[in-house]
């Protein structure tokens, strides 16, 4: 009994250290950084431009995270981020009444990513690498047509006001204001959170991505869900888009470019597993603070760009090989935990046969 309790004691820490330890990852970082910039990085300021700057990334990534849910990926986010943008940017500049004008970058994002997931379920292709990646060169294509690859500039107050305004709240003290994207944030990875726990398609979505042939034999229609999470995925590029062209008072063709590898990086880097299945919103959300805060950090310590780039390389390469060793051990607990019944079984036996052969 005393073994048993110990074994158990450690599986929690195990269970906590797994689901919290990348928070107390995000906390450590933010020490160790206010220390090295005391003046500059606990600024409000900073602090501010910090959440400013993670929102494309952050929306990105919980699509991305939903993709990833199932053992899938969605290369297109970047290219879908880019097309709306320069649809909201077009619509705006041409007059559109502002409500149908925020309302464009969601709707491009949904449209992408359905044909994203009718061209995975009805093609049938072997994985969804290949129909993203069309999508990705395709959509990029398109929007340079309709936007003769130029940008475009001055955007009206209700886009500016998603992007880069901020609300005061006198209650927070010196943080009496924040940025209005943060908000977004707030709701979208809140609301993600509730459909994942309390919706019962959510929970088909872990399923799914743990094993989809359990899936489809307990009756789940593994294909709308796999329809349902890239249209989802579609849509918060369409949002992050939205966002960015508020911030930045503009739409230009070039944006997103690499974004999709952001986004991947930061739902792994969060704990999420490539194989599917396993994963938390909170997860995903410290992945995007640890990005942002690196990121934020080392250009205060004005550390160039392309160290910049190959830390994070490196932190995704580290990230992805925890993962595989976590696999790996939950592989041999379950194998440790099936035999346990048959080892009892066989010890069992011989001592039936040791008692019929003495008496």
């Amino acid at each position: 009994m005393a073994a048993q309790g110990v074994l158990g004691s450690r599986f929690s820490l195990a269970r906590a250290a797994e689901r919290y330890g990348i928070v107390v990852v995000v906390l450590v970082m933010m020490i160790f950084l206010s220390i090295m910039q005391p003046e500059y990085f606990l600024s409000v300021q900073n602090l501010t431009n910090v959440l400013k700057q993670i929102a494309m990334n952050s929306l990105l990534a919980i699509g991305m995270f939903l993709v990833i849910l199932t053992a899938g990926i969605d290369l297109s986010v970047g290219s879908i981020l880019a097309l709306a943008m320069m649809a909201v940017a077009m619509a705006d500049v041409a007059g559109w009444p502002w409500p149908i004008v925020l309302l464009i970058g969601p709707a491009v994002g949904i449209v992408v990513g359905a044909i994203n997931g009718f061209g995975l379920t009805l093609l049938r292709l072997p994985h969804p690498f290949i129909m993203t990646l069309g999508t990705l060169n395709a959509v990029r294509g398109l929007t340079n047509l309709i936007s003769d690859g130029r940008p475009i500039s001055g955007l009206s107050e209700p886009v500016r006001f998603l992007g880069s305004a901020q609300i005061p709240i006198p209650a927070l003290g010196p943080f009496g204001a924040i940025p209005v994207s943060a908000f977004v944030l707030l709701v979208c990875y809140g609301g993600v959170a509730l459909f994942l726990r309390k919706i019962s398609v959510g929970r088909h979505i872990y399923a799914v991505g743990g094993n989809p042939q359990a899936a489809r034999v307990s009756g789940i229609s593994v294909d709308r869900v796999l329809l349902l999470v890239y249209v989802l995925s579609g849509f918060f590029a369409g949002l992050s888009a939205l966002l960015l062209a508020g911030r930045t008072d503009s739409g230009f063709p070039n944006a997103g470019i690499g974004a999709e590898l952001d986004a991947i990086a930061a739902v792994i880097i969060g704990g999420a597993s490539f194989f599917g299945g396993r994963g938390t919103v909170l997860g995903v959300f410290s992945g995007v603070l640890i990005m942002g805060l690196l990121r934020n950090g080392l250009n205060l310590m004005n550390v160039s760009s392309f160290w910049q780039q190959l830390l994070i390389g490196i932190i995704i390469i580290l990230a992805v090989y925890v993962d595989v060793l976590r696999r790996r051990a939950a592989v041999r607990t379950e194998e440790l935990t099936h035999a346990r019944p048959k080892h009892r079984l066989l010890r069992r036996m011989r001592d039936l046969g040791s008692r019929s052969t003495t008496t």
